[in-house]
C-alpha cells in the first residue's frame, strides 16, 4: 500500500507548531518574526518527512474554481492614499500562486461592502473570500456563517465565527503611547486611521486610552479626533488639535498616511517636529522612513499578513486541520519625530 503523502498539518504536528508557522518558515515569508530554534524545528521535521510545500504536491477538491476573491473595503480614493495594501497584495498574490489558485480583486465602495461581493458568491466565480475592513453593518456576513462559507476577514470583527487575520492593534497602539509618555509627555492628542465604525480603528483607540489610564490619565475629549483612511483628513485633524487653546504636545496618529497629513499641517503652522510637537505612527509604510523628519511608527508585517490570509481561507477551502485566527506581532520603530534622541535615557 503506498504511503500517504505528507501534509503542512503533519510537519507542524511533529515540529510541535501551528501549520500556519510552517508555512512562514517553508516558504521564507518576510516580515514575520520566527525564532531561529522553531525554523530549525519546522525544517527538520520536513526533512524527516520528505515533505515540499508545492502546489502540485497538493490535491485539491474537485468541482471548485480554484479562484478565491479579495474584496477591499474601501473605494478608489481611499486606495490611491493605502501605502500598506501594495505589500498586503504582494503577500496575499504570492501565496495564492503558490497554492495554485487565482486570485480576484473587488474594491467595495462607500455603499454596504456585501453589494461588492454577493455576486462572486451568487454565481460561484470563486471558492472562498478575504474580507478586508469588516463591518459590523454587513447584513450578508450572518447569512454566509449559517451557510459556513469559506470567509477569512483581514481584520477582526467582535462577535463574528469567522476566522481573521490581523495584528494586536490595541497592543500595537498602547505601546506607542506609552513611548510618548515616557518622553514625558502628558497632552497627547489622538487621529483614528478611519471611523470606529471599524473595529482596526476602535482598537488603536482603545489602546490609546489604556495607556493614558495607566499612567493615571483621564481621556480628554477635546484631544480625540477622527481620521478617514487619506492624509487629507489627518491634515483636517491636526488643524483642530493645534487650534485648541491649549495645544497637544504630541500626536499619535493611528495609521502612517494620518500621520503623514498630520505632519503637513503641524509644518504648514510653522511648527517644529518634535520640538514642539512630537507624533507617533502606525503601520511602517515606506515612505515613513523618508518623511521629515523620518517618522517613529509601529511596525505592521504588511506582507506575511497577506499571506497568511490566503493560507488561512486556502485551508478551510481544501479543508485542513487546525484552520483558526492568527495575529501577529508589532513592533515600535523609533525614528526621530518622536523626540527620543532629544531623550537619550528614555
Amino acid at each position: 500500500m503506498a504511503r500517504r503523502q505528507a501534509r503542512s498539518q503533519d510537519v507542524a504536528t511533529l515540529a510541535g507548531v501551528s501549520r500556519t508557522t510552517v508555512s512562514f518558515v517553508l516558504n521564507d515569508v518576510p516580515g514575520v518574526k520566527i525564532s531561529e530554534e522553531t525554523r530549525r524545528r519546522v525544517l527538520e521535521a520536513a526533512q524527516q518527512l520528505n515533505y515540499y510545500p508545492t502546489a502540485a504536491a497538493r490535491s485539491l477538491a474537485s468541482g471548485k474554481t480554484h479562484r478565491i476573491g479579495l474584496i477591499l473595503g474601501e473605494g478608489q480614493e481611499r486606495l490611491a492614499a493605502d501605502a500598506f495594501l501594495p505589500t498586503f497584495l504582494q503577500g496575499v498574490t504570492a501565496s495564492v500562486h503558490q497554492r495554485g489558485y487565482l486570485l480576484l480583486i473587488q474594491l467595495a465602495e462607500d455603499v454596504p461592502s456585501h453589494e461588492a461581493y454577493a455576486r462572486l458568491i451568487r454565481e460561484q466565480q470563486v471558492d472562498g473570500l478575504i474580507l478586508s475592513g469588516p463591518r459590523s453593518d454587513d447584513p450578508l456576513l450572518v447569512e454566509l456563517a449559517e451557510d459556513k462559507y469559506p470567509l477569512i476577514f483581514h481584520g477582526r470583527l467582535n462577535g463574528s465565527e469567522f476566522p481573521c487575520v490581523d495584528v494586536d492593534n490595541r497592543a500595537g497602539a498602547r505601546q506607542a503611547v506609552r513611548h510618548l509618555l515616557r518622553l514625558d509627555h502628558r497632552r497627547i492628542g489622538f487621529i483614528s486611521n478611519a471611523p470606529l465604525s471599524y473595529s482596526g480603528a476602535q482598537d488603536r483607540f482603545a489602546g490609546y486610552r489604556d495607556a493614558l489610564r495607566q499612567q493615571g490619565l483621564d481621556l480628554d475629549e477635546d484631544l480625540v479626533r477622527t481620521g478617514s483612511f487619506v492624509p487629507e483628513s489627518g491634515q483636517a485633524a491636526m488643524e483642530e488639535l493645534l487650534a485648541l487653546p491649549v495645544r497637544p504636545t504630541a500626536v499619535f496618529a493611528a495609521s502612517d498616511v494620518i500621520a503623514m497629513g498630520a505632519m503637513s499641517a503641524i509644518h504648514s503652522a510653522g511648527l517644529r517636529i518634535p520640538e514642539d510637537v512630537a507624533i507617533v505612527g502606525f503601520d511602517d509604510i515606506f515612505l515613513a522612513a523618508q518623511a521629515h523628519p523620518p517618522l517613529t511608527t509601529v511596525r505592521v508585517p504588511a506582507y506575511g499578513l497577506g499571506w497568511t490570509a490566503a493560507e488561512v481561507l486556502i485551508g478551510l477551502i481544501e479543508g485542513e486541520e487546525e484552520v483558526s485566527s492568527v495575529t501577529l506581532e508589532t513592533e515600535l520603530v523609533i525614528r526621530e519625530s518622536c523626540g527620543a534622541r532629544l531623550h537619550p535615557h528614555s
